[in-house]
């Protein structure tokens, strides 16, 4: 039997299908013209992520990485190495193969699991992206019968756990729990709740160093540092792109040393 295609790899079709646009290190391969794909403003995503954190020569991990964007992205600007977590098979098929393509699996270790988050689950790393994927808590992982309240608490203890074993942390949540809109985990469904959620939740455990927000200007998206004017939930971007972009750094692990809770972070801001 022929091994299916990178291109059949990429249309299997699941709930977190067509999320995210090629990077750019495929395109002698594949085109964006050859798929089918809504994109989520991830090149913007990725400008704002690269102006606040350092990659060259640095572990990372990418949890939740669908078809592997910032994976291969983050290898292109001098990631040393990265470890791949996701628990769709076809997803994880898909930036395995490319990453044989590309001549890349050393660099790329593609894991095919849900992350847990539990104690001492996930290796020592200095940098982890974590986007959108704790609101998806008792869906895609974890305890399907938590109540909503539950299961913010657990999405904190989650962010705790991480404190443990990654120096920073690029993260977003979506504002539905579950990914449905009938389940809110915020009244009002503002950033400002969301931002005083994880500022208040997370302050034993991680210093949050930047928050970007999404802005569109002249017909182009661009993430820009939280302020007073953007902090508005601006409905005519829809829900995905209302979700800031936290800047995280541990209180924990400092750089180039093995998570320890006693351990101070320099330069770290406290509150």
């Amino acid at each position: 039997m022929t091994a299916p295609s990178l291109l059949d790899l990429y249309h299997v079709a699941s709930k977190h299908s067509n999320y995210q646009v090629l990077p750019t290190a495929l395109a002698p391969f594949l085109h964006n013209d050859d798929i089918t794909v809504q994109s989520r403003c991830e090149r913007e995503r990725l400008a704002y992520i690269m102006a606040k954190l350092p990659v060259a020569g640095r572990h990372v991990a990418d949890i939740g990485g669908n078809t592997g964007f910032f994976s291969f992205e983050l290898l292109a600007r001098g990631a040393s190495r990265i470890e791949y977590y996701e628990g769709n098979a076809a997803h994880h098929g898909f930036v395995s193969a490319a990453a044989a393509q590309l001549g890349l699996s050393e660099r790329l270790h593609a894991h095919h699991e849900y992350v847990t988050f539990e104690a001492g689950g996930l290796p020592r790393v200095d940098a982890t992206l974590l986007l959108n994927v704790l609101h998806h808590l008792g869906d895609d992982f974890g305890d399907p019968a938590l109540a909503r309240e539950a299961a913010k608490q657990h999405m904190l203890d989650c962010l705790a756990t991480m404190a443990q074993s990654t120096e920073q942390l690029v993260f977003q949540l979506g504002f539905n729990w579950k990914g449905d809109r009938h389940l809110p985990l915020f009244p009002a469904g503002s950033k400002a709740e969301m931002i005083d959620f994880l500022t208040v939740g997370t302050a034993a455990d991680w210093t949050i160093v930047a928050i970007g927000i999404a802005e569109r200007r002249d017909g182009e998206v661009r993430f820009r540092d939280l302020t007073s004017a953007n902090i508005s939930r601006d409905d005519s971007l829809g829900e995905f792109l209302n979700r800031p972009i936290f800047i995280l750094q541990s209180r924990h692990v400092a750089p180039g040393h093995p998570a320890s809770s006693t351990d101070p972070v320099p330069g770290a801001i406290h509150a």
